[in-house]
């Protein structure tokens, strides 16, 4: 209000009803609230093999029943196989069952399907080495099975050296089809004594991370490859290291615009000369100096990103399908967790490929068919 001038209350008035006035939102991230999704949202519908809408989604709820049914047995072969079978050479001799029921001692040596077993049911339950062990225990107990357990010393020594089954393609054969494979990376935080200061202090602390890259089959949408680095390694590096994994051939890797890089598109070429690289250029990027003569799949995206634009060509190229990778990293934190337990990087890839090895166990449970309805 200007001084000297008789109309305060107008003019007080006049500014209120400026600042009331729907047409200027106060927020200024809501001033194209009402042309922002012009593009309309995908609707699905979960459908059973013969292609048929199931209302009621029985068979796929009948699924995901099973993945939380406590319904647990052991084959013979699992029987057989679950003490280690005896060296050849000298020393180191597990010890006989009679033998250590007279003396009282547990058996030291277990196969590593033991140990598979019960590291997938602390990462599945997300226990710690003793919880796991008392599970295991009384799980064998109630089946009536005369099969000792390993201890949680055991299984934290073991699990630094265990082996576990590669991920791999249940499908990849001589008669299989190329895989459609599509990569991401995700963070997964590390336990530790700064989380329980931070929870119980309220201190400020740098969290530590681990990075966890996933190879995934678009088809199946099982992993079939898995690295865990420091948070400090690019994506693009993990490339060759995810290709080693994958059995079969490739007929198109697709990831973000972080592989967006020269090596990468020359791993590809080296492995799998037929494959299509999927990666959209990143806005800064040129054509090769050979694009008028040779032109690279590089080339060929950035000239239909130019002439077509970025969404259409997501749609030509089936960029779209990296969306699968997504909800695999979401369900690993949903079901496996966002954090890792272990101390050590041994122990922490070990834990990273047994929780792989759970997810895709589940996925033969059941997993829903999608069908685009508008």
């Amino acid at each position: 209000m200007v001084h000297g001038s008789g109309g305060g209350a107008e003019a007080l008035g006049d500014v209120g009803d400026r600042l009331l006035q729907p047409r200027m939102p106060i927020l200024p991230f809501k001033l194209n609230q009402d042309r922002r999704h012009h593009i309309p949202r995908q609707q699905h519908k979960v459908t059973n093999s013969l292609g048929a809408l199931l209302r009621s989604r029985p068979a796929y709820d009948a699924s995901l029943r099973q993945r939380g049914s406590l319904t647990v047995w052991f084959t013979e072969e699992a029987i057989a196989a679950w003490a280690a079978e005896p060296r050849t050479t000298r020393g180191g001799q597990p010890l006989s069952a009679s033998l250590t029921s007279l003396r009282g001692i547990a058996a030291r040596w277990y196969s590593p399907l033991a140990i598979l077993t019960a590291l997938t049911i602390r990462a599945v339950f997300r226990l710690a080495y003793r919880q796991a062990e008392g599970l295991l225990g009384s799980i064998i107990g109630l089946l009536g099975l005369s099969l000792r357990v390993p201890d949680h010393t055991t299984l934290s020594r073991r699990a630094a050296t265990l082996e576990v089954p590669r991920p791999g393609n249940a499908d990849a054969g001589a008669g299989s089809e190329p895989m459609h494979l599509l990569v991401d990376s995700t963070g997964l935080k590390l336990c530790g004594k700064g989380e329980w200061l931070l929870e119980k202090h309220g201190t400020a602390t740098r969290r530590s991370w681990r990075a966890l890259h996933l190879g995934v089959d678009a088809g199946t949408g099982r992993i079939v490859a898995c690295t865990l680095t420091s948070k400090d390694v690019d994506d693009a590096s993990q490339a060759g290291p995810l290709f080693d994994q994958v059995p079969g051939a490739v007929a198109s890797f697709t990831g973000d615009g972080g592989y967006d890089q020269d090596r990468v598109y020359a791993n590809v070429a080296e492995r799998h000369p037929d494959a299509a690289v999927v990666v959209p250029p990143r806005a800064t990027a040129v054509p090769s100096d050979t694009a008028e003569t040779a032109p690279t799949q590089r080339d060929g995206h950035l000239q239909h990103i130019a002439e077509h634009g970025r969404i259409a060509w997501q749609n030509a190229s089936g960029y779209n399908r990296r969306a699968r990778v997504e909800a695999t990293m979401s369900r690993w934190k949903q079901v496996i967790g966002d954090e890792l337990r272990a101390h050590t990087d041994e122990r922490r890839a070990t834990e990273v490929a047994v929780a792989a090895h759970a997810l895709n166990r589940m996925l033969e449970l059941g997993r829903p068919s999608y069908v685009r309805v508008a």
